[in-house]
């Protein structure tokens, strides 16, 4: 499982004119699953992102969590993280895991942050072609492949 992970002032997700997600304030958080993927991977990198400490204290040091500034997170589903450019110039996705695995590892992510942070988690939609707007804040932008744990 990989991410991409924004401090943003805030973000948006539309879908055919329709907003379908929106925060300020918190984490945009891009989602890629592949096959080899687990529920482990899954709550691991979930406490990660609610727990990682890249917001401002009082000395403009990265000391905070989310968490600790009440922020909130717009989730998308991203397989493109899974993209292979080694060949070519076209990207081949083959790692990328397909929809019928992937769906569930993502609503399993939302339902997981939503129980981290006691809070609604806005998102995209799976497969949708999405829109997204943000404003990064710093800017901070961490990537994470759950593969690269230790």
């Amino acid at each position: 499982m990989r991410a991409v992970i924004q401090r943003v002032t805030r973000a948006s997700c539309t879908v055919e004119g329709i907003v379908t997600g929106r925060i300020e304030n918190g984490l945009l958080v891009f989602l890629g699953v592949e096959d080899a993927d687990e529920m482990e991977d899954l709550q691991w990198l979930a406490q990660k992102i609610v727990n990682m400490r890249i917001f401002s204290d009082e000395n403009g040091l990265m000391n905070k969590s989310m968490l600790d500034v009440d922020g909130n997170i717009l989730l998308i589903s991203q397989f493109t993280l899974f993209a292979q450019t080694k060949k070519g110039n076209r990207p081949g996705f083959v790692r990328a895991a397909r929809p019928d695995k992937a769906i569930p590892l993502y609503e399993a992510m939302l339902s997981e942050l939503e129980s981290l942070t006691g809070k609604k988690i806005q998102a995209g939609i799976f497969g949708a072609d999405m829109k997204i707007e943000l404003l990064n804040d710093g800017p901070v932008t961490i990537f994470m492949d759950t593969k690269n744990k230790e």
